[in-house]
């Protein structure tokens, strides 16, 4: 129901089919890294041929840049995915088109007055977007995106995404209202026995024991951790 999913889905499946190369552009904050594991392990499960790219929080800054399209288009990429970012890469945007680059924009962040030019802009925050649950995080659009493109209702991926979905829900600080509720629900859940070892042995460098992990756990133990990574380096 999210604005310019069919697009955004419709585009992607298209570049799986004809095996063309893909890049998840993301973010260095928690919301932003998980959005864009999310969105890669399952076009990589889809097999895709992806790509993930996440800016340097001291030399580029937040979201997509001039130089990071460039080098993108160097390497023959004509197909770029934005997670939690790009609703204002307006600029950017217009860039991407000179280069040949389709740009698909997933983000939540309020937009600017003009969209970005791109193939699709899924933003809940859209103000011609009339799907029922605003509260997304970046990785709760990246989520749906995974839906979408499997066809599937979203809550048949809670057992496979749920767990990165529902720490970049918390981290970033949504309402554990509504779809938010339900996804946080299944990944705390998930996060109980991780499968992924990244999770797991984050989960053990945060001395959580065997305990139940809570929202507050991600909030003070695990997003810190995982926000601390961009702060210190690449």
């Amino acid at each position: 129901l999210l604005k310019d999913m069919d697009k955004a889905a419709a585009r992607i499946l298209k570049a799986i089919d004809e095996d063309e190369p893909m890049a998840v552009f993301g973010d260095y904050d928690v919301d932003g890294v998980t959005a864009t594991a999310l969105l890669y392990q399952h076009l990589k499960n889809m097999g895709a041929r992806v790509r993930c790219m996440l800016p340097s929080r001291e030399g580029e800054g937040y979201g997509l840049s001039r130089t990071a399209l460039q080098k993108l288009a160097d390497k023959g990429y004509k197909l770029v995915i934005t997670v939690d970012n790009g609703i204002s890469a307006v600029e950017e945007a217009a860039f991407a088109a000179e280069l040949g680059i389709d740009l698909v924009i997933t983000d939540h962040h309020l937009p600017p007055a003009s969209l970005p030019q791109a193939v699709a802009v899924v933003d809940p925050a859209r103000p011609d977007d009339e799907s029922p649950f605003k509260p997304l995080s970046g990785a709760g659009v990246a989520f749906k995106l995974c839906a979408a493109l499997d066809g599937c209702e979203p809550d048949e991926l809670l057992d496979f995404c749920g767990d990165l979905a529902a720490i970049g829900t918390v981290a970033d600080v949504m309402p554990l209202t509504g779809e938010n509720r339900t996804l946080v629900k299944a990944g705390l859940r998930a996060l109980q026995n991780p499968d992924r070892p990244g999770l797991l042995a984050l989960r053990e460098a945060a001395g959580l024991g065997d305990g139940p992990v809570t929202a507050e756990n991600i909030s003070f133990a695990l997003a810190p951790r995982l926000n601390a990574a961009g702060r210190m380096g690449s």
